[in-house]
Formats: C-alpha cells, sequence, structure tokens
C-alpha cells in the first residue's frame, strides 16, 4: 500500500484526547510509544464546545480517549471529537472511557426519571462510534445498552499487584454492600484473604448507614473494595464499623475516584490507612489528602488498545 503523504495507511492507529483526561491520555500513548494525534478543542464565548482534527486520520484506526464525569462539557467534547473524527473518514472509530459518567442513572427505580446511561450509550452511537472500551462501569448491564461491542475492562489486575507489594497477611476482603460481594470475592481469592460483607441501607442518595458486618475481622487488616467513591459515606462508615469490631489496618480500594463534596474531609478523619484510586479522573490538587494513592491504569488501556488494534482477545488481559 502506498504511505505517500497523500492519505494515512490503513494499519495506522491514531489516539486522540480531549481535555478530560490529558494526563492519562499522554500516559497511554507513552506506553505505546506514539504521539497523541494533534486535535483542538476549544470554547466560543458564550462556553460552546468546538473540536477539530489537526492530523489526518483517513483511513486510520482512532482512539478516542476521554473521561464522562462532571462538568458536562466532557460529554459534549468526546460527542464531537467521534463526529469530527468520522467526517474525517476514519476506519474505526473506538471510544476509550475509562470513567463512564451517568452510568449509576441505568434504571427507572421511581417515577418519571430519566435513565441517563441508556441516554449516554445512544448518543455515543449516534456521533459515529464503532466500538467502547470501558473501564469498571458502575453496573455491568451498561455493555448491553450499546449496539456496537463494548469491552469491560477492570482495574483489578492494578489494585492486586499493588497489595501484593505489602505482603498483607491474615487479609480479610469486605464487600461494602451485598452488591458488590461478587467483586470483593475476586479480590478475596487473587490476595489469598478471606471474604466479609457490609450489610447497609441507603435512606437517601448518596447517605448510607451500616447496619451489620458479616464476616470475622477482628485483628484482621482490611480490604474495602469497590468501583467509585463519590461524597465517601460508605466506605468512611464502613472503616468506623470495622475498627469497632477490632479489625487492625484498614484499606480502601476505588477504581474512579470522583470525591465530590464532603469526600475528602470524610476519608481524611476516617481510620483508614490507605486509599488507593486510579487515574480513571483526573483530580486536581485540591481533592488531594495524606492517604490517597494514585494508581495509573495507562498501561492496561494501551494494551487493551493494541490488542484491539491487532483484533486480538481483549479477555486475555485478565486470564
Amino acid at each position: 500500500m502506498s504511505t505517500t503523504g497523500l492519505s494515512v495507511p490503513v494499519h495506522t492507529f491514531r489516539v486522540i484526547t480531549g481535555t478530560g483526561n490529558t494526563a492519562l491520555a499522554e500516559g497511554i500513548a507513552a506506553y505505546l510509544g506514539v504521539p497523541l494525534c494533534k486535535a483542538t478543542t476549544s470554547r466560543f464565548a458564550d462556553g460552546e464546545v468546538f473540536a477539530r482534527i489537526d492530523e489526518n486520520v483517513r483511513g486510520a484506526d482512532v482512539f478516542i480517549v476521554q473521561s464522562t464525569n462532571p462538568p458536562a462539557e466532557n460529554v459534549m467534547e468526546l460527542l464531537l471529537l467521534i463526529d469530527a473524527v468520522r467526517r474525517a473518514s476514519a476506519a474505526r472509530v473506538t471510544t476509550v472511557i475509562p470513567y463512564f459518567g451517568y452510568a449509576r442513572q441505568d434504571r427507572k427505580d421511581q417515577p418519571r426519571v430519566a435513565i441517563g446511561a441508556k441516554l449516554m450509550a445512544r448518543m455515543i452511537e449516534a456521533a459515529g462510534a464503532n466500538r467502547v472500551l470501558g473501564l469498571d462501569f458502575h453496573a455491568h448491564q451498561l455493555q448491553g445498552f450499546f449496539d456496537v461491542p463494548v469491552d469491560h475492562l477492570y482495574a483489578a489486575p492494578v489494585f492486586t499487584a499493588h497489595y501484593r507489594k505489602k505482603n498483607l497477611e491474615n487479609l480479610v476482603v469486605v464487600a461494602p454492600d451485598v452488591g458488590s460481594a461478587k467483586m470483593a470475592r475476586g479480590f478475596a481469592k487473587r490476595l489469598n484473604g478471606s471474604l466479609a460483607i457490609i450489610d447497609k441501607r441507603r435512606p437517601a442518595a448518596n447517605v448510607a448507614e451500616v447496619v451489620n458486618v458479616v464476616g470475622e475481622v477482628e485483628g484482621m487488616d482490611c480490604l474495602i473494595p469497590d468501583d467509585m467513591i463519590d461524597t465517601a459515606g460508605t466506605v468512611s462508615e464502613a472503616a468506623r464499623a470495622l475498627k469497632n469490631l477490632g479489625a487492625r489496618d484498614i484499606y480502601v480500594c476505588a477504581t474512579h475516584a470522583l470525591l465530590s463534596g464532603p469526600a475528602v474531609e470524610r476519608l481524611s478523619n476516617a481510620p483508614i490507612k490507605e486509599v488507593a484510586v486510579t487515574n480513571s479522573i483526573a483530580l486536581p490538587e485540591s481533592r488531594m489528602f495524606p492517604q490517597l494513592t494514585i494508581l495509573s491504569v495507562a498501561e492496561l488501556l494501551g494494551k487493551a488498545i493494541r490488542y484491539t488494534h491487532a483484533d486480538q482477545s481483549v479477555s486475555s488481559l485478565f486470564d
């Protein structure tokens, strides 16, 4: 095939990012050994989002890296970048979404509410995405909201590698609620720990009350895994309950660090030795605190991009 300056070879892939998490996209590109494709995302005077691809992507396999956490402009940047790439005649467009916002709105659990996760999926497809690569969806059924292929990745290998280095002994993995028991069981198996479950109730949104702890935690190191930390009400109350039951050191890990509202204060004051999160969401300095450890998922996402581009099995990453 000719590789003159007239077109990009069909086997070439490009990595593009919006402004949602530039540092992570740069890490992915560095792992892959390619430069980020030049693109412009800016705002008009009234705040309207503008997107332009500044390099030739005709016939290329394009991967757009953009989390969809607030502000809502992150979503608009993703949609406009997809549309711009599609109109620039890319061969395939894959959206790499480290954090899929609106995932908690995945069902109609009260009258007259929107199903935001389904709406997000439809908008991404309508913009022209050919496939989606996501990380630790809040609800696994989100994959069914898309009619294009979805590769659902897990940050568990990143966390288990981190905790294996600590050589934790007498470890119990504590599921923060019944719905997280399967994930906690996976961590317990990989880290040779036992399993406990917190029975909690949620009287209102972003409000959690610990009712009981099922399992033995006295004198043991505890690890509380979750997919996200928003206001940190669940994990801070869970840590106190475990400490009251005689737990030794308490560790918390979560893929997505939203850290909204009082989260930093709650985590700083809770009896937690370390809070490990990934860089799926770019955190400002104002949301940092001493117990916080940020682990990179750039290599994990980079491998998934490489496997997707080569039409290899992404699931082999977790074998």
